[in-house]
């Protein structure tokens, strides 16, 4: 494993754990010692790559995977943190007003998403015609504001918080489910549309097996 993976791993890792202390203070939620948490995840960011890069060897897909998926749960925290912040400070929780504040947590977690999958995940930072791969990744990235909006807004406007959860926390959970489809959407997009067209077009074949 190279030793960039190795620091991308840690730093996505304290990232989920900054935010995760500001999303978990935010509910009152105090399971654990906040501040372990910054020790706690990008330790087990680590872990989770190494053992991903070890399958890797022989199935490679798998490490490629994993590390989307870390960029995925680091991009979810920095999503939920701001939204969280946004929510916190304007006191919004509900209608029009939370698609804004939505747009913008989502906007914001989707240039750290692309920044850490182009140029970390699938290795693309020197590959393609920067214009067209950008162009291809906003389509992709506007469809996938459009799904999160759209569940965000429907769940939190139509639907009354349920099993006597507070409006906050309601919202977190229709951002965990607006989350979980835009996801699906981003990596199918990411993979075969914005980078993999790259990979095909541009490295020969021998390269085309290296993560």
């Amino acid at each position: 494993m190279k030793k960039s993976d190795i620091i991308a791993s840690l730093i996505l890792g304290l990232i989920v754990g900054i935010f995760s202390i500001f999303i978990l203070k935010s509910l009152g939620v105090t399971i654990i010692p906040l501040w372990s948490l910054l020790i706690i995840l990008p330790v087990l960011a680590l872990i989770g790559i190494y053992i991903a890069y070890l399958i890797g060897k022989k199935l490679i897909i798998i490490f490629q995977f994993a590390k989307f998926a870390a960029v995925g749960f680091a991009n979810t925290a920095v999503d939920f943190g701001i939204l969280n912040l946004l929510m916190w400070a304007t006191s919004t929780y509900e209608g029009s007003k939370i698609l804004l504040l939505n747009s913008i947590s989502f906007l914001i977690a989707v240039i750290h998403s692309y920044a850490w999958n182009k140029f970390w995940t699938f290795r693309a930072g020197k590959r393609g015609d920067m214009t067209s791969q950008f162009l291809q990744f906003l389509v992709v990235t506007i469809i996938g504001l459009l799904i999160n909006g759209s569940i965000v807004y429907l769940i939190t406007t139509y639907t009354a918080p349920m099993f006597g959860l507070s409006m906050q926390l309601w919202a977190n959970i229709a951002k965990v489910v607006a989350t979980v489809f835009s996801l699906i959407w981003n990596f199918v997009g990411y993979k075969f549309i914005v980078f993999k067209k790259k990979e095909i077009k541009n490295e020969p074949s021998s390269n085309i097996q290296k993560i």
